[in-house]
């Protein structure tokens, strides 16, 4: 028999002590982490305030009613954000109002499809006027369609509108203009239109911006001048909310 000196007995162990020392040195590592993830962890149901933020641009970036945003949040009318405040993105237990709002907002006509007789635009667009449409809509800009509501992958909330840089973007319908900026990412130099309690048009991928937050502006307005949108193409990017949520703009421009 070989010695089983002390030496001899901790050379004999050595590959079951690197088996515990990873064993130990992984646990280690995975305690860090969590302790890094608890620290930086983010929740998705929450926004923190930066400056210059709206109101209609946070509800805007995140399909909500601005409403709702508001009361959720104890915000009264909402002038009150300040920078670092942290907003809940959801509404608490037991509000019907706003969970009423979110099924009208995903009503019938905002899953239907364009419609291609003027008897089946008008049933489409009837649903409509139970929340305060703004009346009759204008196209905002000519220009043939070169993305369908629903059809691009990048931004599927509205229309792709062709033209030719810096021909006229025009208001849709009457309102008063609440954003006028390029802080969403995707949208360019945007600007978002508050026609009633109920419907936002919204506009993006502009060059100028011709008009600022506050300001009434008239059906047919010029608003802005057209920019380009990815891939360095001309467009308008041409949205209409209700409640908050984007419904199809084919259902409310008239035929043309």
């Amino acid at each position: 028999m070989g010695p089983r000196g002390h030496s001899g007995h901790r050379l004999a162990d050595f590959p079951a002590l690197k088996r515990r020392l990873r064993a130990l040195s992984i646990a280690l590592a995975a305690s860090i982490l969590a302790g890094c993830a608890s620290a930086l962890s983010w929740d998705p149901g929450s926004y923190t305030v930066q400056a210059g933020d709206t109101l209609y641009e946070i509800a805007f970036r995140y399909s909500l009613d601005y409403r709702d945003l508001a009361a959720w949040n104890g915000l009264g009318d909402g002038s009150m954000i300040r920078p670092g405040q942290t907003l809940r993105l959801s509404p608490p237990a037991g509000d019907r109002a706003s969970a009423s709002r979110s099924a009208s907002a995903s009503g019938p006509a905002a899953r239907s499809r364009p419609a291609s007789t003027s008897s089946s635009r008008a049933q489409a667009r009837a649903p409509a006027a139970t929340a305060k449409a703004p009346g009759d809509w204008r196209w905002p800009t000519t220009g043939r369609v070169l993305s369908a509501f629903g059809r691009n992958p990048k931004n599927p909330n509205g229309l792709q509108i062709g033209g030719t840089a810096g021909q006229e973007i025009r208001a849709a319908a009457g309102g008063e203009v609440v954003y006028s900026g390029s802080g969403l990412i995707g949208y360019g130099q945007l600007i978002i239109v508050k026609h009633s309690e109920a419907y936002l048009s919204a506009y993006g991928h502009n060059r100028e911006l011709s008009v600022r937050e506050g300001q009434r502006v008239a059906a047919g307005q010029v608003i802005a001048s057209m920019g380009e949108g990815p891939g360095k193409t001309p467009l308008l990017h041409f949205e209409i909310r209700r409640n908050g949520k984007p419904v199809d703009p084919i259902l409310f421009l008239p035929a043309r």
